[in-house]
């Protein structure tokens, strides 16, 4: 069977899917352009704790947990536009932003960072702390360094804190489970 064929069978039974073109970057600029023409849609895929820093406005939030779990765009007929905090995460999740359901999908070049760079409009709101992920690393590490310098300075037994740590943040790589996370999410600044 002809390739060509193949591809018209497939656009005519999904005609939402965009099966034969990899997710393209897109620059800020272009899809500042898009959206003002009405064309597209923007798409925030962050986690709220970081949304809640700072934002695009008007972005539709779709954080990349609804995306695994398998959430649906409107049937609608734009141009979906993702975006994260650099563009990273947007492209490592590329297979999963096309299932969504746009009949074509980009990824925001640089992400919010880079939109905020060419003078665009964010929403920021200073009083949100910092990520989640951003405290753990930073207790995570203050522990660790304490736990080096209070076993090298005054006991050897304090190393058994620098061991209790990176064995917690194993368990947390390998789980997907992080016990300093849900701790540190209690504390009052979080909520």
């Amino acid at each position: 069977m002809n390739l060509g064929i193949l591809r018209c069978t497939i656009r005519i039974a999904f005609p939402t899917r965009n099966l034969f073109m990899a997710v393209q970057e897109i620059k800020a600029s272009e899809a500042r352009r898009w959206l003002d023409e009405g064309r597209a849609e923007l798409i925030d895929i962050r986690d709220s704790g970081e949304r809640s820093q700072m934002r695009i406005p008007d972005a539709r939030w779709i954080p990349l947990t609804g995306l695994e779990a398998g959430l649906k765009a409107d049937p609608h007929q734009k141009i979906g536009i993702f975006h994260c905090r650099s563009g990273r995460r947007t492209q490592m999740y590329a297979d999963k932003l096309t299932s969504v359901g746009y009949p074509e999908t980009y990824t925001l070049e640089g992400g919010i960072m880079a939109w905020k760079k060419a003078g665009y409009p964010v929403a920021s709101d200073s009083k949100a702390p910092i990520e989640i992920m951003r405290q753990v690393q930073i207790a995570a590490g203050s522990l660790v360094l304490l736990g080096v310098i209070l076993g090298v300075w005054v006991d050897a037994n304090f190393f058994w804190l620098s061991g209790f740590i990176g064995a917690g943040l194993v368990f947390s790589g390998a789980t997907g489970s992080c016990g300093m996370a849900s701790m540190l999410s209690k504390l009052p600044f979080n909520r």
